[in-house]
Order: structure tokens, then sequence, then C-alpha cells
């Protein structure tokens, strides 16, 4: 029988739970849970005779990998999945997943709410701007950059977006105009939204060269990963642009300078909080279960993120 393991340590929500359940005792799968675990010792016992690991931001580094003596799959339950060693689960010969687009549209509105916010001077009293008639950079236009682009039009917004990877075809079927460099769309935009995956060719390439491009009064948007900016070059740039804001679903590392020097010009939530909803909770860790049963049933590996 295989056992199917969810370890999480921010837990998904007892409605997603109960669908995983059904779906895996379906198949006649044993499911295990391990919720607010404290510590790496606590995932390595748990996952050790474990066929199948779902994880949310959970680090499945190579000493977890190790331990896992049984595992086949493990399958990261949103769309980034910097929190897996990849590299480890190949040597082993374990497929890695991700569920992509399932958290998109509550990173979508996270990215409008922030927005708004920054718009309306955290509504704080004084007169703001409004997003309407503003144009929105979108980059990278993929499942998250789609729903904001079907947002931003509601907002009477000009929308346009850059995707090398994307054909200009679909991005101008929605209405969005593509356009052909990155340089492009930040001189374009008073606005950008970020989408784009951390990796070695995107680590720290949102830097001050590029953003000095922005037109005035400016608005960065991350929703991606804290790793693509370069929080150097970005806090050396706010220093030289007093127009210039940067509104973030995670914070820096460098926040306190923010605190100290940028006062109604930054935003970061809490933690990082883009998929954070009920339905988004749900999609995930449910997807999550089916594909592990795809993959058990049929080999079906469509959504493998490693080699």
């Amino acid at each position: 029988m295989n056992k199917i393991l969810v370890a999480t340590e921010k837990p998904f929500a007892p409605a997603a739970i109960a669908q995983i359940k059904e779906i895996v005792e379906k198949e006649g799968y044993q499911l295990s849970l391990l919720e607010k675990y404290s510590s790496s010792d606590e995932l390595k016992a748990a996952v050790a005779d474990a066929h199948a690991l779902i994880v949310r931001s959970d680090k499945v580094t190579a000493d977890v990998v190790d331990a896992a003596k049984e595992l086949k799959i493990v399958v990261r339950a949103g769309a980034g999945y910097d929190n897996l060693d990849l590299e480890a689960c190949s040597a082993k010969g374990i497929v890695a997943m991700n569920t992509p687009g399932q958290n998109s549209n509550a990173v979508a509105e996270l990215a409008f709410g922030m927005m708004v916010y920054q718009a309306r001077n955290h509504f704080n009293g004084t007169a703001g701007t409004e997003l309407r008639g503003k144009k929105l950079g979108i980059h990278a236009y993929g499942n998250v950059g789609v729903y904001v682009a079907q947002i931003a039009k509601g907002f009477g917004m000009e929308v346009y977006a850059f995707d090398p990877f994307v054909p200009a075809d679909k991005i101008k079927a929605d209405g969005v105009t593509p356009l052909n460099t990155v340089e492009e769309l930040y001189s374009s935009c008073q606005y950008v939204s970020l989408h784009i995956p951390a990796n070695e060719k995107t680590k720290k390439s949102i830097n001050a060269q590029l953003l000095g491009k922005m037109p005035k009064d400016a608005v960065l948007v991350n929703t991606a990963r804290k790793e693509v900016i370069d929080e150097e070059s970005l806090v050396q740039f706010m220093e030289k642009r007093a127009d210039f804001a940067y509104i973030s679903d995670i914070a820096p590392d460098n926040k306190s300078v923010f605190e100290e020097k940028f006062d109604g010009r930054y935003f970061f939530t809490p933690k990082k909080m883009g998929a954070q909803t009920a339905e988004a909770n749900i999609n995930a860790g449910v997807a999550a279960a089916n594909q592990i049963v795809k993959f058990f049933k049929n080999g079906d590996e469509t959504f493998r993120v490693n080699k």
C-alpha cells in the first residue's frame, strides 16, 4: 500500500485535508499527516517510510531526501518550488512536481490589493491617485500574469506584458500589448508587476539600472520572490528617486532600511501571503493529491520540475 505523507509546518485548511484524504483513500492508499512540526528531524522521521510527500513551503533538503528510503514522488503544493532540492531528488530517482496555476488568482488579487493600498497612500486620510488610465507592465505572462491582466482591465488600466516564452499572439488575444524587451516594459509602465521565478538567471536581475527606466511616480509590485530583487541596489535607487515605491509580498532582508528611510513608499506583508486564501489552500492541496494518484496509476509526470 502506498503511503502519502502530508508534511506542513503551516497546515492546510481542514477542508483541504478532508478532500485530500478522500482522494487518497479512494485509491486504497494510506494518508499520514505531520502538521506544525518544529524541526527537520521530525520531518525526516515521518518521511522515512512514505512513498509520496506533499509539502507547502516546507524545505525538502538533501538530508530529508536521504531519509526518505521509499519516496517516489514529492509535490510542492504551489507554483514556486525553490524549497525542493531538485538535484537530490533526481539523484535518488524521485519525481518532483509543483501545482502551477492553483494559487494564481489569489496572488493576482493580492497584487491589486497592494496596488490600491499604495495608490491611496495607505489609507492615511490624504488624497491619493487612481489606477484607471495608468499603464501596468506584467513581467512574465504565466498563470498569475493572466489573472493580473484580467483584473487590470477591469480597473481600466492599459496593460502590457513581456515574456519571451509566451507567443505574442497569445498575449494579444487577451487584449494585452506584448513588448519585445524587458527594458521597453519598464520604460513604458508606471506600475510593473513581477511574476518571474527565482533561478540563476533571474536572481538580483531587478536592479537600479532597470528600475531607473521607469517613469515618474513608478511602483514596483513583487509577488514573486525576494531573491529576484537586488536589494542593495534598490535602496540606492530609492534614495535617488523620491517618487518611487516598492510593494512586496515578502519583506526584503534589509527591511529595517526601508523603515528608516522610505516611510510611505513601501509596503511588505508580514509573511508571504499570495496563496493565503481558503480557495487557494484547498486548490493546491487537492491538485497535489490528484497528481500523486495519476503518477502512481499511470506514470503521469505532467508537472515534473526535475530531470
